[in-house]
C-alpha cells in the first residue's frame, strides 16, 4: 500500500506536470522539467511512474478525471436523446477549454493502454446510448451508436483544436452532432414495417433482465439481435 508521503509526492508531480502541459504543451513534459517543477529528484518520479510513458499516461488520467467531474455534474433531463446531445456538447467544451490535455488524452491513442477514467467516460456514454435504445429511439446497435458518437465527437474536437480560433466553423460541432444523431436515431415518422431494427435494439438493451433464459441463451440471442439491428 502506498504511503501518505508517496501519495502526496505523486499528486505534487501530477499538479506540476499539468501546469507545464498547459503552459508549454507536451514538449514541456520532460522528466527533468517535471521533477524540477515538483521539487523532487528524478529517481522519485521514476519510482512512481516507471518512465516518461508512465508519466504521460498518469497526466492523461489526471485530465480525464477533471473531464469526468463535468460529465457527472450533468445529471439527467429524463430525455435520453437530450442527455446524449448535452454529453456531446460537454465533451466538445472540455476539449476546447483544455486542448493540451485533450490532445494528450485522445491524440496519442495506443492499443491496450487506457486509464480507468477513460473507461469510465466510455461507460457513461454507453449508458446514455443504452437508455436511448430502451426508449425505442435507436436504429443501430448500442455498440455501433456509441462508437459513432465517440469517434465523430473526438474527430470534431481534434479538428477544431488544429484550426486557428478565428478560422473555426462555429456550426461544425452542432452539424456533426445532428448528422450522427440522424444516422443512429429513429425519425419522428417511419414507414410501416421499418421498425424491426428498433425493436431488436430495445429488446437487446433489456436482455440482461431476461432471467427466463440461461446466460448462454442470452449471449446467443444478443448476437442475433445485434445482427438484426445493424443489418
Amino acid at each position: 500500500m502506498a504511503t501518505k508521503t508517496a501519495v502526496d509526492t505523486r499528486e505534487r508531480i501530477l499538479e506540476a506536470a499539468a501546469a507545464l502541459l498547459a503552459a508549454e504543451g507536451r514538449d514541456g513534459l520532460s522528466t527533468r522539467a517535471v521533477s524540477a517543477a515538483a521539487g523532487v529528484q528524478p529517481p522519485a518520479l521514476y519510482r512512481l511512474f516507471g518512465d516518461k510513458d508512465g508519466l504521460l499516461d498518469a497526466v492523461a488520467a489526471y485530465g480525464f478525471d477533471e473531464y469526468l467531474v463535468s460529465k457527472r455534474a450533468m445529471g439527467s433531463t429524463g430525455d435520453p436523446v437530450e442527455d446524449l446531445r448535452r454529453g456531446w456538447d460537454t465533451h466538445v467544451e472540455f476539449g476546447l477549454s483544455r486542448p493540451e490535455f485533450y490532445v494528450l488524452m485522445y491524440g496519442d491513442a495506443r492499443p491496450g493502454r487506457q486509464s480507468p477514467a477513460a473507461r469510465e467516460a466510455e461507460a457513461m456514454l454507453r449508458s446514455i446510448v443504452s437508455r436511448v435504445a430502451e426508449a425505442g429511439r435507436l436504429r443501430v446497435s448500442v455498440e455501433r451508436a456509441a462508437r459513432l458518437v465517440h469517434a465523430t465527437g473526438m474527430g470534431v474536437v481534434l479538428s477544431l483544436i488544429a484550426t486557428p480560433e478565428d478560422e473555426r466553423d462555429p456550426e461544425l460541432s452542432e452539424t456533426a452532432r445532428e448528422t450522427v444523431l440522424a444516422r443512429i436515431l429513429t425519425g419522428e415518422t417511419e414507414p410501416a414495417g421499418s421498425d424491426l431494427p428498433e425493436r431488436a435494439i430495445a429488446l437487446r438493451a433489456g436482455l440482461d433482465g431476461a432471467t427466463a433464459l440461461t446466460g448462454a441463451e442470452r449471449v446467443l440471442l444478443g448476437e442475433w439481435l445485434d445482427r438484426i439491428a445493424d443489418a
